[in-house]
Parts: structure tokens; C-alpha cells; sequence
């Protein structure tokens, strides 16, 4: 299948592998991301010679014998006996000495499991080989928090990386290119449910639905991503006491600390702060602050990362039981439908847009760059209410609020209006307006008003 996106990233890796001495980078990101397709094309765009080996769960020297095996094949050498990792490695920086090399261990994680002082090894050899080799090493691994570790103070390998790539899931642009024959409104539908993860969206069906693809691919018992979810994060939170509850909770909608908590049955705060942090580690929830008060950790808000994950919460798991005796037709239709068009794919849709204005921004393409983007959390002493603006962007000249409307209508005069004097009497003093909508405007343009159809943000 063609390859997608991932442009900066593998300019980055070319340019390392170009250098001519020894660089060591590291790639990591949660599960199914894209981290080893992408490292598998640029070694196939790159005429150096390359070791491309995916690390087992099993013991070290069962790790020894299929590198040894790979190392026989590559050099046309008869089988070569190790008795260590260690020495292993070693033959391979001796062999870079000679030409440059490209050694990949994927899933690096399971090595450090099965080989004592792992990290110790690696650098020592950095070291030892550090003037004379042309090693061009890729560490790549699933768990973010591990890999992460590799990078701090106490770590052998700090200060030994020269390049580190947090893999994050593509954003709504990217994930698109994957199923292009869709109209710009199922785009926002699949990558609502799909996100930007490059697997799930290589198995979605052009020739079906969104509907149907949502029930062939998640909401039905057997569905080929029933228990992906599950299984991803099975690893990490079977040790984190009611994570699912506080999946459950996210999903529904709850942010607040104190709603999570009432909502999830966490049995105390300190436990759910445990729990909260952990996932955060993990990156498949984020916590965040308005723009205008971010040190204000009483209207921090947390959220979960991963559509699919989100999706599973509000509805399969959720329904699970009513999941495994009806239908699929009949269990979507009673238990997704209505609230997936009118609450789910709206709230995904200021994702988007908000992928949208960074894409324009980092781009170049905004009049004015801004600094900032995020919520706006207002307080309205006069009125006695407060509340949040959900996507409000802060430059040099100040703030511009906008709004996202993924409704049938065309956004008229009237709201436009309507929402802009709740902006000024909530006292957020804004210099534009911005308005992206599903189905376009039935308003004329005015100097402080942006305006944004869902074809200008698929548009290429």
C-alpha cells in the first residue's frame, strides 16, 4: 500500500543518515502509530547498508541466534556463534568501522527485559566506537514511557542520542489520504472514530459506509478492531485500579478532576491522581488549561488522545453486553446513531478545526501567526455563570475566537451575531471572529469575520 505523510520525519532521518560518523537516534510511540513503516521506507530510500531487526519477548539468546542469522544473510558470512547481545553488537560497530551501517532494533523495550544492563551495553559501545565507526543506530519501542526513560539524567544512554522522534498519530489532513473517495463530512466521521492512526485507517472500505465500516470494523462482536483498544492498553492499566472507569468517564463527557472522580468511583483523590498521570505518561490522555489561566490547575481539563479509544468507551464498552445479543445494525441504530451525529462528530470536528488553524499556522498561512490555541475560560460576575470557548487562538493584536458548526445549515447572519455579542458580554475582548462550517455561510464577509468551509480544509 502507498506510503503517507510523515514528510518531516524522514527528512530528519535522512539527514542523519547522511552524516559521516556515528549518530544514534530514537523513535517511539503508542502501538500501531506508523513508527516502523516509517522507518522501513527511508531504508528503502537510502542506498546505506541496513539491519532492519525486531526485538522478541523471549530470551537473550534466542535474540542472539536470529540477529547472528540476519547478520549471515546480509554479509553472505557462514553462520557466526555469539554468546552474548553484547558481542553481537559489538561485531556490528567493528563492521560499521569499514562503511557506514544502519542497525534498527525495533521494539527495544523486550531486548532491555531479556538482556541485563541493556542500556549499559549500548553504551559502552557508543563510546567505544564513538571516533571510529560510521554506526547509524535506531532504537525504536511501543512503550512511551520506557523509551522516554532512555532520554533522563540517570540513564546510560544520556546524552548519547542525537535524535529523538516522538511519533505522534497523523491529523485529520494526513489520516484523509487514506480514503480519499469520501465526501469532506465522512472524513470528519472516519477520522472521528479512526483518529490518526495509520493501521486502523488502512483497513477502512471505500466501497461501504461510514456506518458500515464503523460496524464491520469495531461495532460488532468479532469486529477486527474489537479489542484493539483493550489490548493496547492492557499492558499498563491491568496494574491501574478502575482505568476503565475513568476511560468510561472521559468518554461521557466528564473533564473536571472533581466530575472524574465522582463519576469513575476512584476510591481517593491522591489514587486518582495516580491513575490520571500514569495516563498521561502513557500519551493517551492529555490534561489541559484555558489559554488565559493556565497555571489555574482548578480548570484543567482532561481528555482522551485516541478517537478509537474514545469511541470504544462512549459506546462498546459502555454496551458491551447489549453489543454481544444484538444485531450490529440494530445495537448502531439504538445505541450510536443519534448521539454519534448530534454530540460525538460535532465535538470531533473542533479537533479538527483546531488541527486545521496549526496546519495554516505552522504553514504560513495565517495573516497573523499566533502563539496560543486552546480554550478560553470566562467569568461573568453580572450574569453569575462561567463557562468555556472551546477553540480561541492568541497573537500579537490579541485574541480571535472562533466557532465550529458541523450542522446541516448554513451558518447565517443571525448566529454569527448572536455569537459574537455572547464573546463580548462573556469580556473576551477579541479582534476577528472565525467561523468553520460543515455546510458552508448564509452571511456576507465583514472585515472582523473569518470564514471557513469544510471543502477549504480538506481542499489540497
Amino acid at each position: 500500500m502507498k506510503f503517507f505523510g510523515r514528510v518531516e520525519q524522514r527528512k530528519k532521518l535522512h539527514r542523519i543518515l547522511e552524516k559521516d560518523h556515528q549518530m544514534v537516534s530514537l523513535i517511539y510511540g503508542r502501538r500501531r502509530v506508523g513508527k516502523s513503516e516509517l522507518i522501513k521506507k527511508v531504508l528503502k530510500e537510502s542506498d546505506i547498508s541496513s539491519i532492519y531487526y525486531e526485538c522478541k519477548q523471549t530470551t537473550e539468546l534466542n535474540n542472539v541466534e536470529s540477529v547472528s542469522l540476519l547478520i549471515s544473510e546480509k554479509f553472505g558470512l557462514p553462520r557466526l556463534a555469539f554468546e552474548s547481545m553484547e558481542a553481537v553488537l559489538d561485531f556490528l560497530f567493528q563492521k560499521a568501522e569499514q562503511e557506514r551501517l544502519i542497525l534498527v532494533l525495533d521494539e527495544y523495550s523486550y531486548l532491555r527485559d531479556c538482556v541485563t544492563g541493556m542500556d549499559s551495553v549500548l553504551q559502552s559501545l557508543i563510546d567505544k566506537y564513538s571516533d571510529s565507526s560510521f554506526m547509524k543506530l535506531i532504537l525504536c519501542g511501543s512503550f512511551v514511557d520506557i523509551m522516554k526513560s532512555l532520554l533522563y539524567n540517570e540513564n546510560p544512554l544520556y546524552g548519547r542520542v542525537d535524535l529523538t522522534i516522538n511519533l505522534k498519530p497523523m491529523d485529520y489532513y494526513e489520516s484523509a489520504l487514506f480514503y480519499p473517495d469520501f465526501s469532506p463530512e465522512d472524513k470528519v466521521r472516519l477520522y472521528s472514530v479512526f483518529g490518526g492512526i495509520p493501521y486502523f485507517n488502512k483497513l477502512i472500505d471505500p466501497g461501504l459506509t461510514v456506518r458500515e465500516n464503523i460496524m464491520e470494523l469495531i461495532a460488532s462482536p468479532g469486529a477486527r478492531l474489537e479489542n484493539e483498544v483493550s489490548m493496547y492498553l492492557k499492558s499498563e492499566i491491568s496494574r491501574i485500579v478502575n482505568a476503565n472507569e475513568v476511560f468510561e468517564a472521559l468518554a461521557r463527557g466528564f473533564s473536571r478532576y472533581s466530575d472524574i472522580l465522582s463519576q469513575s468511583h476512584v476510591s481517593s483523590g491522591p489514587a486518582m491522581v495516580d491513575v490520571l498521570d500514569k495516563l498521561i505518561r502513557m500519551e493517551v490522555v492529555e490534561k489541559q488549561a484555558p489559554i488565559n489561566d493556565e497555571n489555574n490547575r482548578k480548570k484543567m481539563g482532561y481528555y482522551i488522545l485516541d478517537s478509537l479509544s474514545l469511541f470504544y468507551y462512549r459506546y462498546i464498552f459502555r454496551y458491551s453486553s447489549q453489543l454481544s445479543v444484538m444485531e450490529p445494525e440494530v445495537f448502531y441504530d439504538r445505541y450510536i446513531k443519534v448521539d454519534f451525529e448530534t454530540e460525538y462528530v460535532p465535538r470531533a470536528f473542533e479537533t479538527i478545526c483546531k488541527q486545521y488553524l496549526i496546519r495554516q499556522n505552522r504553514q504560513g498561512l495565517m495573516e497573523e501567526p499566533f502563539e496560543k490555541i486552546g480554550k478560553y475560560y470566562y467569568d461573568d460576575p453580572v450574569q453569575r455563570k462561567n463557562g468555556e470557548f472551546d477553540i480561541v487562538t492568541q497573537d500579537s493584536k490579541g485574541y480571535i475566537f472562533y466557532e465550529a458548526k458541523f450542522r446541516k445549515e448554513p451558518v447565517s447572519a443571525k448566529l454569527i451575531n448572536d455569537e459574537i455579542t455572547q464573546v463580548k458580554s462573556a469580556g473576551l475582548d477579541c479582534y476577528k471572529y472565525g467561523f468553520l462550517s460543515k455546510s458552508g455561510f448564509d452571511a456576507e464577509p465583514a472585515e472582523c469575520l473569518i470564514l471557513i468551509t469544510l471543502e477549504e480544509m480538506y481542499a489540497r
